[in-house]
């Protein structure tokens, strides 16, 4: 329990920090590469960030398999995690009067199921080795 805890807070911590990291490439690149570049170049920046961070404490331990491999399935699983969010998002907008008054729920619930989906499937993807000696 404790040790889930832990890889929780440590993955908030780190979409904590790649947040900056993303909007601070956004932001350098932006007059250079336009917003919409910009944002998809900024997201890839953020999602390296935290697949080092993550790999390296979260769920940090022996590893098998090619690194080019995990780093892209986590790439993929994080813009998956990027469309859960959106689609929640949508979805509660559509489906409750209250997200349309007040539309920070309808990104909250999003931001949580991105966060959700995100944590299991990096968990998943980077998981340690159970067979290697710790």
């Amino acid at each position: 329990m404790a040790s889930g805890l832990r890889s929780l807070l440590l993955f908030c911590v780190s979409g904590g920090l790649a947040l900056l990291v993303d909007i601070g490439v956004l932001y350098a690149l932006k007059a250079w590469a336009g917003y919409y570049l910009a944002r998809a170049l900024s997201f890839a920046c953020a999602a390296t960030f935290t697949w080092l961070f993550n790999r390296s404490l979260t769920f940090k331990g022996p590893r098998v398999g090619s690194l080019a491999r995990e780093y892209l399935a986590y790439l993929s699983s994080m813009a998956v995690g990027g469309a859960v969010n959106y689609g929640v998002y949508v979805l509660s907008l559509a489906v409750w009067p209250v997200v349309q008054d007040q539309p920070a729920i309808g990104v909250a619930l999003g931001s949580l199921a991105g966060l959700a989906f995100n944590f299991w499937s990096a968990r998943r993807i980077l998981k340690a080795d159970p067979h290697a000696p710790h």
